[in-house]
């Protein structure tokens, strides 16, 4: 990735979460986690606006991410819209190893807990090098941050209708 200036991040991120359903307590921690991690430290880069930093909310519209950037001066940018066709499977992988992770955590078994945790982190890097390379044309990031960002797309999913 090109260098990046000091204005090249996320000042803020929210979710729109106007179809909002109780998460489970692994998940809410996630999300604020991702969030958390995201703001502390983050590097971005709308492709063609050195006005950072950005505030961008970060929804779902029929099956496709929707980055709404706006720069420096809260001025809004064009949209970065994304298929997540392509994400399906991790999506559902996600959930899978979220409700392996409570399962592990609620019978005690530390080794199995070990297992799931590693599995996560292997989820979440692989969402981020594929959010990466779809966003290539849009938006510069690092790992970390495509990895909260992923995080929080599989977050937004929960109650989402999915006719996949």
């Amino acid at each position: 990735m090109k260098a990046l200036n000091l204005k090249d991040y996320i000042h803020k991120i929210e979710l729109d979460e106007r179809h909002f359903v109780r998460r489970s307590k692994l998940v809410e921690a996630e999300r604020a986690a991702a969030i958390r991690d995201l703001v502390e430290s983050n590097t971005f880069r709308v492709k063609g606006c050195d006005r950072g930093p950005y505030y961008v909310r970060v929804s779902l519209e029929s099956h496709c991410l929707v980055l709404r950037v706006r720069d420096c001066l809260r001025e809004e940018l064009p949209d970065i819209s994304l298929s997540l066709s392509a994400f399906r499977k991790l999506i559902k992988d996600y959930f899978l190893i979220c409700e392996s992770y409570q399962i592990a955590y609620a019978s005690g078994d530390k080794g199995r807990l070990e297992t799931v945790d590693m599995a996560r982190r292997g989820l979440h890097d692989e969402g981020a090098r594929l959010l990466r390379d779809r966003l290539e044309s849009s938006a510069d990031m690092d790992h970390e941050t495509a990895r909260c960002i992923f995080t929080l797309i599989c977050v937004l999913h929960i109650g989402a209708v999915q006719p996949w």
